[in-house]
């Protein structure tokens, strides 16, 4: 699948495949493909730790249909509302608008001819089943190969059930994963009876392969028997082959030390990825140094316990999911769980915190790329925030601190999700709640949703001019005048602006949202006839973020400029500072900042003389503003210059050519369109998407993170 669909960082390709590990399966691996020849829905079914996902991916990358085939990990997703998220964001998908993500779903698959691979659904397979039916329903050229313990049970599916390895497969993966232990093993008797003893499971074998550094596959058998007759999981009538890894697992954890086992408990509580100094936070202290996480953690990662990934933010660990499940129930034995998720949700609390403040920063674009790696863990911190009687006005704070990623990285709809279910609840904490509010304001308004919109803010209006907080007063008139702005009322809006930029004045407050304030007072002069205090207002703007590295915001002031240069004659001009602009928004997955810059490099397009060229990029325009929202926030002010130039566009080419242009730049996807509207330049020429910046370097401020720290300039007191 190209254009917009493509994912957007280096750990989320089409399918993130490990083909070199691959052993044995070559007759499954043909059965499989005979399926996927000759149904929509294939399930491939076994124990965990068997190799289903391994053999999916292999056979998906020889079947996939010319769209590609596409992998969405489930095992993160614990709340079955949000599957539907999870296969948006799988596919690289944004959307702004109110819109469900199901209808998100089908106007991007459309006619498309694509594999979807949902791995790990078993958790979810009420909510997997009735997705399934419904995209295979509504998109002809779709199918699906589900991987998961269970079928999912819709008419029509293709079972594929994998036994374990065949005993010379078994065999050649344990040698195989004893040689990327630097160990030579021999294949003799206790090899193959070792084998034998472990059914074939990969996950048994390779857990027993990470073994090898202190113990002989004979002294492997031994202590294999006696954790036999130990440990036994699963009832008497469950599949021979469930016991069977239960018990492996559980050798394995006997084997390790009680620091290691205690580290692979606490690891559990961890949703997805997570990086050392979160292990190091979380996980220590009560019986384990924080000094010592570091080499336990080596040596977990040297067992096979945990894997070592790279992703956009760094080097980041995950758990299998068989493996986090066994350390969650000796989690919960412990009576320990409780505060291992409170830890867990002060250090995401306190990077929330952190990155917001450093956002405002030359770190934005590390920001972003932190945060998208982090979300399954955010995610998990709400949950527990918004479900415990006493933490709501910590979800209040959290998820009010993420408005720069709902609002700057194009997660409009997520971030709305979490808002209205924080502001819903009575915290007692009002002014937690109250920087929920106008966040929620702010977010609709992007989404074209005027009335909650107003609602949230006369709401926050009201409560904080009741409890004399002076930023949240502030904050709800800024984006009440942005509500003003986007409906054609410029005196209000202005009114409204001047007012907040002077109660942000008065309070000291200063970062990307008070940049936005004045871009948006710039707008309005600018509608308003006064081009010249525009681009005064805008040249500020710009020195500021400049000044402090802000590249998100700056985008939007190089737009007005460009507006303004366009009106001045200055075509060269207009669309150097445009192109600027689209690349930066583009970077951070801002689509309401990409398609607005596409839209104004149209009219600059047109006012070169290529009128051609200007239908097409406002087609690709058209087809990019059903994902943001309302077109052009359904405004005359911003729809003005979008009629100049299909009024000029069409009076040059016929309205026949004119039309067929449009077309042909709707057809583009959003990826495709950038590139075009950058001037037809390869991909290659484009920004770093989002998560592809360098990592974030460990920082002392993010050792211990505070639940709600003060600093002005991060906006962490509205």
């Amino acid at each position: 699948m190209r254009d917009q669909r493509r994912p957007h960082s280096p750990d989320s390709g089409d399918l993130p495949l490990e083909l070199s590990s691959f052993v044995g399966r070559s007759a499954e691996l043909t059965d499989l493909a005979e399926a996927l020849g000759s149904a929509r829905l294939v399930t491939v079914t076994g124990a965990g730790g068997v190799g289903k996902s391994r053999l999916a991916a292999r056979a998906a990358s020889r079947c996939a249909p010319g769209d590609g085939a596409w992998l969405v990990e489930l095992e993160p997703v614990r709340d079955p509302e949000f599957l539907d998220y999870a296969v948006v964001e799988a596919l690289g998908l944004t959307d702004h608008t109110t819109r469900p993500p199901r209808e998100t779903l089908l106007d991007c698959l459309g006619r498309r001819e694509l594999l979807l691979i949902l791995d790990g659904f078993e958790h979810l397979a009420d909510a997997g089943a009735e997705l399934v039916t419904d995209l295979l329903r509504r998109v002809p050229g779709l199918q699906v190969l589900a991987v998961g313990r269970r079928p999912l049970g819709i008419a029509g599916e293709r079972l594929l059930a994998l036994a374990p390895l065949a005993e010379d497969e078994a065999v050649e993966l344990f040698v195989e994963r004893a040689a990327q232990h630097g160990l030579t093993v021999p294949d003799d008797s206790d090899v193959r009876q070792l084998c034998r003893r472990l059914d074939g499971i990969p996950l048994a074998i390779e857990l027993a392969a990470g073994r090898l550094r202190m113990l002989s596959p004979g002294q492997l058998l031994e202590r294999l028997d006696d954790r036999f007759r130990l440990l036994t999981g699963g009832g008497p009538d469950g599949p021979a082959r469930h016991r069977t890894l239960r018990t492996a697992v559980g050798w394995s954890h006997e084997l390790c030390t009680p620091e290691e086992r205690l580290l692979w408990a606490r690891l559990s509580v961890f949703a997805g990825r997570f990086d050392l100094e979160a292990v190091e936070y979380v996980c220590g202290g009560q019986g384990l140094h924080s000094e010592d996480v570091f080499d336990v953690l080596s040596e977990l990662l040297a067992q096979s316990v945990i894997a070592r990934e790279e992703t956009g933010a760094g080097v980041r660990y995950r758990m299998l999911d068989t493996i986090r499940a066994y350390g969650a129930d000796w989690l919960a034995a412990t009576g320990d769980a409780a505060r291992l998720r409170r830890r867990h949700r002060d250090w995401y609390l306190g990077l929330t915190t952190w990155c917001e403040l450093e956002w405002f920063s030359p770190r934005q674009g590390e920001v972003a790329a932190r945060v998208e790696t982090e979300l399954p863990n955010l995610r998990h911190a709400l949950e527990y925030c918004l479900s415990e009687p006493d933490e709501a006005h910590l979800g209040h704070h959290l998820a009010g601190s993420l408005w720069f990623y709902w609002v700057g990285c194009g997660r409009l709809s997520e971030g709305r999700h979490w808002l209205e279910q924080a502001v819903a609840l009575d915290s007692g904490h009002e002014r937690s709640r109250l920087k929920a509010l106008w966040v929620l304001g702010y977010v609709a308004i992007l989404q074209g949703d005027s009335v909650p919109a107003l609602r949230a803010l006369l709401e926050c209006w009201e409560e904080a001019e009741s409890a004399a907080d002076p930023t949240a007063v502030a904050y709800a008139e800024h984006r009440m005048g942005c509500q003003a702005l986007v409906s054609d009322d410029m005196e209000r809006a202005e009114t409204l602006l001047r007012s907040a930029l002077a109660r942000y004045q008065e309070i000291g407050e200063l970062n990307s949202n008070v940049l936005m304030g004045r871009i948006e007072l710039a707008m309005t002069r600018a509608f308003r006839g006064d081009l010249p205090d525009a681009v005064r207002l805008c040249e500020d703007v710009r020195q500021v973020c400049d000044d402090h590295g802000e590249r998100w915001a700056r985008s939007y002031a190089l737009y007005v400029l460009a507006y303004a240069a366009w009106a001045d004659g200055d075509l060269s001009g207009a669309r150097t500072l445009l192109t600027e602009c689209l690349g930066n928004a583009h970077s951070f997955r801002d689509l309401l900042g990409s398609v607005l810059a596409v839209e104004l490099l149209a009219l600059v397009t047109g006012a070169e003389g290529d009128a051609a060229e200007a239908a097409v990029l406002q087609g690709a325009a058209a087809g990019m503003w059903p994902s943001v929202g309302l077109p052009l926030f359904g405004s005359a002010s911003f729809n003005a210059p979008h009629e100049l130039c299909e009024t000029a566009a069409r009076e040059r080419l016929g309205d026949e050519r004119y039309e067929e242009c449009v077309r042909q730049g709707g057809a583009l996807g959003r990826e495709e369109a950038v590139h075009r509207a950058l001037g037809r330049r390869h991909p290659e020429g484009l920004p770093a998407p989002r998560g592809s910046a360098r990592p974030v370097g460990p920082a002392s401020d993010m050792r211990e993170p505070a639940a709600s720290p003060t600093r002005k300039g991060g906006e962490t007191t509205g």
